[in-house]
């Protein structure tokens, strides 16, 4: 099937009524383009178990503070076109690309500046505040402002997120949940572990690009870090031990910054008392740090990951 562009919500809204008279299924990726192989597994997923595929690419404004990198955030539409044009399994390749404009998603407009903004906001209350909401407290409205328009759109069957950005993830299927959508259903938004680069194991991101040389030989001690905590938790050590652990690593690495390292009950995505989790269950071990001024997130997922993949 030839791969599809739309950049009109009523252009891909024909093409669904389509793919629904003809009782196909959907599975759909979101991104913000500036693809890799993170975002490619993710297609690759979607293309193993769903008739037909959808990405949609848009750099959602309402998701970047004043302050952030919104306009210097990459943009490679033709290059991205061409890697999803090269993905397949079986007969099946991605059918379609949703690629609208900052007008055709906001219609009543959209600026950074939450105090100044004008329309219809959906935001996850009292979840979006703890974990990447304390660093970035308007993050999560704008991401699930923008996904719950983009689910209204696609309309998928099946939807697919990365683990690197697991909170995000997560309060997406919460708020699935919580405004009874159909499409998708909460357990049909499955997360995917992280794609990380096979010689250090970096999280896979578009914001790599930014890093410099010197940077990228740094970059990967944030994974190292949650690493060293994970093998402590593992071992028995409190949380607080844990932690300390995992943030000894940043302490004693020259160019980076830390943001926070922190567990977290991947339900209420508070931090965890020292004693309040059993050793099996699943724990969110996350953190952010700056290299130089590229701010990188990563997680890791103790316990049963299998409870939170889906």
């Amino acid at each position: 099937m030839t791969q599809s562009t739309f950049t009109t919500v009523a252009s891909y809204r024909q093409w669904r009524q389509a793919a629904r008279d003809a009782r196909k299924t959907v599975g759909y990726v979101a991104t913000m383009g500036a693809l890799h192989d993170g975002h490619l597994s993710l297609v690759r997923r979607s293309l193993r178990e769903n008739d037909l595929t959808v990405l949609s690419i848009f750099v959602n404004p309402a998701q970047f503070a004043p302050h952030e990198d919104l306009k210097t955030y990459p943009k490679t539409l033709e290059n991205d076109l061409k890697l999803l044009s090269a993905q397949s399994f079986q007969d099946r390749t991605v059918s379609a690309v949703f690629a609208p404009t900052v007008k055709e998603m906001y219609p009543s407009g959209i600026t950074q500046d939450p105090a100044a903004q004008k329309g219809t906001f959906v935001e996850v209350k009292g979840f979006s505040y703890e974990m990447e909401g304390k660093s970035r407290p308007t993050f999560f409205r704008g991401v699930s402002t923008v996904v719950t328009k983009l689910f209204n759109v696609i309309e998928p069957t099946q939807t697919y997120f990365g683990q690197k950005d697991i909170q995000q993830a997560l309060l997406l299927r919460r708020m699935c949940r919580d405004l009874l959508l159909s499409h998708p259903v909460p357990e049909n938004l499955h997360i995917v572990p992280t794609r990380r680069d096979n010689t250090d194991g970096l999280a896979l991101s578009s914001r790599n690009t930014y890093l410099s040389a010197e940077a990228r030989l740094v970059a990967p001690k944030l994974y190292e870090a949650l690493q060293a905590g994970e093998a402590a938790w593992n071992e028995g050590l409190t949380k607080a031990q844990s932690v300390a652990k995992a943030v000894k690593v940043i302490q004693d690495t020259a160019g980076v910054r830390l943001d926070y390292i922190e567990m977290n009950d991947p339900e209420t995505f508070e931090a965890l008392e020292d004693e309040s989790r059993a050793r099996g269950d699943a724990v969110i071990l996350s953190g952010a740090a700056w290299v130089n001024t590229t701010r990188l997130i990563d997680n890791i997922i103790l316990g049963n990951a299998n409870t939170i993949w889906g």
